[in-house]
């Protein structure tokens, strides 16, 4: 399913006296944050003046928020991006939760957890039975988040119950 926002990261803590915040991106690196103008924190929309990486993380200058204490106000709080605002062609696991996964033309279940593993990703689908789903290109065949379902190619084994 299509979400209107993605948690992009963590608001952790304030930067210097002028109201930058350092965000811990979830995001697959932090350089991805720098490529967008606008977020949403705590439900209001602030425009992103400025964003560079520093090591794992993001300095962001918020307009608006100008001074150590507004900054302060932020932290702990989600940021997120509007949908709208990235390529369709990125697929978020917040977004395969929930997606019925079709093998052939038969239904084996929905997607209800995303595993993140170093190699690649792995999708969890249940149904009558549990299926374990690597997310590479050769499982995949396609994913649709407006009709919300995913084609899969399954081989023996995939199935957490089988032999």
């Amino acid at each position: 399913m299509k979400l209107q926002y993605i948690e992009a990261g963590e608001i952790v803590t304030t930067h210097g006296v002028r109201g930058e915040v350092k965000v811990l991106s979830w995001l697959d690196s932090p350089d991805m944050l720098c490529e967008f103008s606008r977020c949403r924190i705590g439900g209001k929309e602030y425009a992103m003046d400025a964003v560079r990486v520093q090591k794992t993380c993001n300095l962001v200058k918020l307009r608006g928020v100008d001074t150590m204490e507004d900054a302060q106000k932020l932290r702990g709080k989600t940021m997120e991006l509007y949908r709208e605002d990235i390529s369709d062609e990125l697929i978020f696991a917040a977004e395969l939760v929930g997606v019925e996964v079709f093998a052939g033309e038969t239904s084996i279940g929905k997607i209800t957890e995303v595993l993140d593993y170093p190699g690649n990703s792995v999708y969890v689908v249940q149904g009558e039975r549990e299926y374990l789903i690597p997310a590479v290109k050769e499982f995949i065949l396609s994913t649709d988040l407006e009709k919300n379902e995913m084609r899969v190619k399954l081989l023996e084994g995939m199935a957490s119950d089988e032999d």
